[in-house]
């Protein structure tokens, strides 16, 4: 594995670790107010975290003997074709979690491992057999955490099940345009200001937004938006960079690991045997995944 892979796959791990943690947040602030206020608060912060982080950033790196000017119309493109991504996945997520419990959120919303090497598959780019074991062993491990003896599914996890599919297609539009020369985190900025302002327009349409509402769930917003959107969003982008899409996705399927076993530890949240056996093969397949990674051939990144 050379030192970019390395890079990369630590990179996307503490991104990984960061949104598991984050479904406890949301669960929690559900408690207070409704999915578009919360969500459109917190992307928005998320947005003006980066602002300052990004001024600082372009004032060192112009200063490289390196230095190279970025595709700006490229970047703003980028950047509102991922928020309109990123408003519908993670509206249906808010919205799912409703229903059903943090943990099996998580791993949900983790089925874009799945649906990744399929899309790419469609566009063209063929997925190597040890992938789709490790697709394989996803599927299993999904349906011993969220399939129902009767084969039934609950309202909350088929939303989630939805949203699944929009992040598969947002992970898509980030590769397409970084690799044609977009700027990471000036497109992570503008993806959260789109996706923040498209929401805010529902929480005044279809919510009703009470100003201490918002204050009591205060912390499980700024640790969602500060982390999950501000930091989190941000370092998937720099870790796809490194690592082919559909090796990245099995990384940060790993959320699902975290998302379980941070509903276990401050929510009191429960698996049965059943599920738990589920987790397994889902963490199962990424380890697998993780072995001989593809090498992702980039140009210089900006900043680097």
């Amino acid at each position: 594995m050379k030192l970019k892979n390395i890079k990369g796959s630590i990179i996307l791990l503490i991104t990984a670790v960061i949104w598991g943690t984050s479904f406890v947040a949301q669960s929690e602030g559900m408690k207070y107010i409704e999915p578009f206020t919360y969500n459109s608060i917190r992307t928005l912060i998320g947005g003006l975290v980066l602002v300052p982080v990004i001024f600082v950033f372009k004032l060192f790196a112009r200063k490289a003997p390196d230095y190279q000017r970025v595709n700006v119309k490229i970047t703003v493109i980028g950047g509102v074709c991922c928020g309109f991504a990123l408003c519908i996945a993670s509206s249906l997520q808010q919205f799912g979690i409703v229903y059903t419990t943090a943990g099996k959120s998580g791993f949900i919303t983790a089925l874009y491992v799945i649906i990744v090497p399929l899309l790419e598959l469609i566009l063209g780019r063929k997925q190597g057999k040890k992938i789709w074991l490790c697709v394989f062993l996803a599927i299993v491990g999904f349906y011993l955490l969220c399939i129902n003896g009767d084969f039934s599914i609950n309202f909350g996890d088929a939303l989630t099940l939805i949203c699944a599919v929009f992040f598969a297609c947002h992970i898509i539009v980030i590769d397409r345009f970084l690799e044609r020369g977009a700027d990471g985190m000036v497109m992570a900025c503008l993806q959260f200001f789109t996706a923040g302002l498209i929401m805010a327009v529902g929480m005044f349409l279809f919510e009703t937004p009470r100003i201490d509402r918002i204050l009591t769930a205060g912390n499980t917003i700024l640790y969602a938006g500060v982390m999950s959107c501000g930091v989190a969003y941000t370092m998937q982008i720099i870790g796809q960079r490194f690592t082919a899409p559909t090796i990245a996705t099995l990384i940060m399927s790993l959320e699902s690991v975290f998302a379980v076993l941070s509903g276990w530890l401050i929510l009191g949240e429960q698996l049965s045997f059943k599920e738990l056996s589920g987790c397994c093969l889902v963490f199962a397949a990424v380890i697998i995944a993780q072995v001989n990674l593809p090498v992702r051939n980039n140009k210089k990144i900006e900043g680097e």
